[in-house]
């Protein structure tokens, strides 16, 4: 029989899931001690339930969760000392253990996390070096896009519409290592990163300051151990993790985003625009023009440009409010610049000034084009007019957004542009009888026409996709 103590720790962390949540654990509980071929009485000690490695491989890898996650998730469960003598730790999870790191991952805090935590990164105790750091986060990643697309909970995106994961699961991971920050306060970089010793107070500070990394575990034991997957929770983390996706299916296009990099970008937007996604306008559907690109956007509400340099580099920015033609300065401080590839990074703004967003065209008197950030001239992110120039200037950065140059050349040409509004479409955006841009907007149209489109031209004139788009 357990200790008094023991069992009150243990009580206590039973205590912490609701009835239907504690009932959801036992029947995966008792599938892995089947597997594992300990069942029997549950009351005789001499059988008393246990799960092994080789159950939980049985049960999970290579479909729901890759190998390395599952022994992760093992080592993980073996830490939960249950004695008080860590030497004594056994090669098989007690259902006292199982519980316990059920509840430390998925209802604790960073201090309840961390010993679990450590032991996912190293099977050894002590500090660990920051490539283990990077290993452990980059199977965390991998693990997420394995579980989420395995379980079909990529909500309209899947692997063969967004851009291959392979490069976004390591740029994430870096991401997310540039929060490690030793006890002076320091934050080694590049090579010296790897070989650094973190000590497990100095981890524990990441967890807490970074949410992605329980936000990563949650789902691979939801999705990966399928437990606890299908109640409504507390948390808003998880719904909101990946935006639902309108408006690609079926049209043969890959996006330039990737899953990670869709997580990511996605967490950095209000909360209230979190949720959904509408492609407004790809270069490879609408054409290379500016006035599709802004017959496309105008009044759509908040959106997220994305866009591919001939380099190759792919980077973007978050517009707050719906766009405008006008000759001013609009949006605000909620907007931000972002780089996907070589590396994700969000940039949001310094309060230096306030030119966080403008659009204009067919003016004598003021720049034609789409910029973000810095001024005229001298945009953070600019695309010219005349469609296929743009530049990023930034020396060394931007005013607005504190953002480097996000393209491989300062003056850059564009390879491929989409744009996707964010949240619910305004009323006014076209749900309503179908109108058209063109119809609400009469200075778009006068526009338009100064550019020599007349208004037959019907791709300007696409209705608004309905949500009949899921998965």
């Amino acid at each position: 029989k357990m200790g008094n103590a023991e069992s009150n720790v243990y009580q206590n962390h039973i205590s912490r899931f609701l009835p239907e949540e504690q009932s959801d654990i036992d029947g995966v509980f008792d599938t892995l001690s089947g597997l594992s071929g300990s069942a029997g009485a549950k009351n005789s000690k001499a059988t008393k339930k246990t799960v092994t490695l080789a159950a939980l491989q049985a049960a999970y890898t290579r479909e729901p969760l890759p190998e390395q996650m599952t022994v992760r998730l093992y080592s993980g469960m073996k830490s939960v000392d249950l004695t008080g003598k860590s030497s004594g730790l056994n090669e098989q999870i007690a259902k006292e253990q199982f519980v316990i790191f059920m509840s430390n991952l998925l209802k604790g805090n960073a201090d309840e996390k961390i010993t679990i935590i450590m032991r996912m990164i190293s099977k050894t105790e002590g500090p660990v070096k920051g490539k283990q750091i990077q290993e452990f986060t980059e199977d965390l990643i991998m693990s997420v896009v394995h579980v989420l697309s395995y379980r079909k909970e990529l909500k309209g995106w899947n692997l063969e519409n967004t851009r291959d994961s392979a490069s976004g699961i390591k740029a994430l991971a870096s991401q997310l290592l540039s929060e490690l920050k030793l006890a002076d306060g320091t934050k080694p970089v590049g090579p010296q990163l790897m070989e650094t010793n973190f000590d497990q107070s100095v981890i524990e500070d990441w967890v807490y300051r970074v949410p992605q990394i329980s936000i990563f575990l949650s789902v691979i034991i939801r999705q990966g151990l399928h437990v606890l997957h299908s109640l409504t929770d507390q948390t808003k983390d998880i719904l909101n993790l990946v935006p639902g996706c309108k408006g690609i299916k079926g049209r043969g296009l890959v996006s330039l985003f990737d899953i990670p990099s869709i997580i990511y970008i996605n967490s950095h937007l209000p909360a209230e625009l979190q949720h959904k996604w509408q492609l407004l306008f790809s270069s490879r559907l609408h054409g290379e023009s500016f006035s599709q690109l802004c017959g496309h956007i105008v009044n759509k509400g908040p959106c997220i440009m994305i866009l591919k340099d001939l380099d190759g580099y792919i980077f973007g920015g978050f517009a707050s409010h719906s766009w405008e033609v006008k000759p001013q300065f609009q949006g605000d401080n909620r907007c931000f610049l972002f780089s996907v590839f070589p590396s994700l990074a969000v940039y949001t703004h310094t309060a230096y000034n306030d030119h966080y967003m403008y659009l204009n065209h067919g003016q004598q008197t003021m720049p034609n084009g789409l910029g973000m950030g810095g001024q005229h001239g001298y945009f953070g992110l600019w695309i010219d007019s005349d469609y296929g120039k743009g530049h990023s200037k930034a020396k060394p950065r931007c005013t607005t957004y504190n953002s480097p140059q996000l393209s491989a050349k300062e003056d850059f040409t564009l390879d491929t542009m989409e744009v996707w509004a964010v949240g619910d479409l305004p009323e006014s955006a076209g749900k309503k009888g179908k109108k058209s841009i063109l119809d609400v907007d009469p200075e778009a149209q006068a526009l338009l026409e100064m550019a020599g489109k007349s208004r037959q031209s019907e791709g300007l004139r696409e209705t608004i996709e309905e949500d009949d788009d899921d998965n």
